[in-house]
C-alpha cells in the first residue's frame, strides 16, 4: 500500500541545532545536530515503505533554517520521492506572497508550510491572510500546526478555537491541514474538521499508537476523509508511526485514504 508523509523536513544543521528544539532532543536522545545525508531520508521512507514525502521549508522571525531553494534542490535529487512546502517571512507580507508564487508556479512546490508557534502569531493574524488569498488563487493547501508546542515555545498559537475558526469561516475556498492531532484541543480540531469541508488533519508528530481515543473513533467513522499521515521526520520516523497501524482498527479504504488517498486529493498528486 502506498503511504505519503505530509509532514516531514530533510533537515539542516543549522535547523537541527536550534535551542528552541532542546526539549525534543530531550524526549528522543537524539543529540546530533549534523546533517544527514538526503540519501538517509529517502532510505527512512524506504524502510516504512513510503512512496513519497512533502518535504517543507522553515522560515521564521530569524530567517530561513531550511530554505525553499535548499527544498527544491532535495526534490531534483529525487523527484520521485519528494514534493516541496514553502515557507516564507510572514513580516514581510507581499515579499512572503511573491516568494510563494515563485515556489509554486516556478519550482513546482504543492503547498505552503506555516508554524505558527515560531512566530508567536495565532493563525488569524493580519499577516497571514494575503498568504491564505494567494493559495486560494494557486490552489494549494496551507499546512498549520495545531495544539500544544513540543518545543520550547508558546502553545497559545496553536489553539485551533478560536484561531483556526476564524480562518476557516473567512476562507472557505481554503483548503486547511492542521497538523500534530490539536492535542490538548483534541476535541476542538475534530469538531472543526466536522464543520468545514476544507479543513483537514494530519498525524505528525505522533505515533500512530498514542493517537487519542477520540481521534482514532473520527477516523473509522465520519472522519475516514479528512485525515492524512504525517511523521514530522526526523523527530519521527515512518517506521515508529506507523507501527501501530493495525491498532486503529481502520477497514481497507479508510486506511488506504489515511495513508495516501486524501492527501492525493487535498494536495492534488497525481501520484505518490
Amino acid at each position: 500500500m502506498t503511504v505519503i508523509d505530509v509532514w516531514m523536513q530533510h533537515p539542516t544543521s543549522l535547523f537541527l541545532g536550534q535551542p528552541v528544539f532542546e526539549s525534543l532532543r530531550r524526549w528522543t536522545g537524539r543529540r546530533d545536530v549534523a546533517a544527514p545525508p538526503l540519501a538517509a531520508t529517502v532510505a527512512a521512507m524506504d524502510q516504512a515503505g513510503v512512496g513519497l514525502g512533502l518535504a517543507a521549508a522553515w522560515h521564521g522571525p530569524q530567517g530561513a533554517w531550511i530554505s525553499n531553494d535548499e527544498v527544491a534542490g532535495f526534490v531534483r535529487e529525487y523527484p520521485g520521492r519528494l514534493r516541496g512546502l514553502a515557507a516564507v517571512d510572514l513580516a514581510r507580507p507581499m515579499e512572503a506572497v511573491r516568494e510563494l508564487r515563485r515556489c509554486v508556479r516556478s519550482l513546482g512546490f504543492v503547498g505552503l508550510r506555516v508554524v505558527p508557534w515560531l512566530w508567536g502569531w495565532p493563525p488569524d493574524d493580519r499577516r497571514y491572510y494575503p498568504l491564505y488569498a494567494e493559495c486560494v488563487e494557486l490552489d494549494v493547501p496551507v499546512g498549520l500546526q495545531v495544539g500544544h508546542t513540543g518545543p520550547l515555545m508558546s502553545s497559545e498559537p496553536g489553539r485551533p478555537i478560536p484561531y483556526l475558526e476564524h480562518v476557516a469561516l473567512e476562507f472557505p475556498e481554503l483548503r486547511i491541514v492542521a497538523g500534530h492531532v490539536g492535542v490538548p484541543w483534541t476535541q476542538e480540531i475534530l469538531s472543526l474538521a466536522t464543520k468545514f469541508p476544507n479543513l483537514y488533519i494530519d498525524t505528525s508528530a505522533y505515533k500512530l499508537a498514542r493517537l487519542p481515543g477520540d481521534f482514532t473513533e473520527f477516523m473509522r467513522g465520519h472522519g475516514a476523509r479528512k485525515v492524512m499521515f504525517g511523521t514530522n521526520y526526523p523527530m519521527l520516523t515512518a517506521t515508529e508511526c506507523l507501527a501501530g497501524l493495525a491498532g486503529l482498527g481502520l477497514g481497507q479504504e479508510a486506511a488506504e485514504s489515511f495513508l495516501a488517498g486524501n492527501a492525493r486529493r487535498v494536495f492534488r498528486l497525481a501520484d505518490g
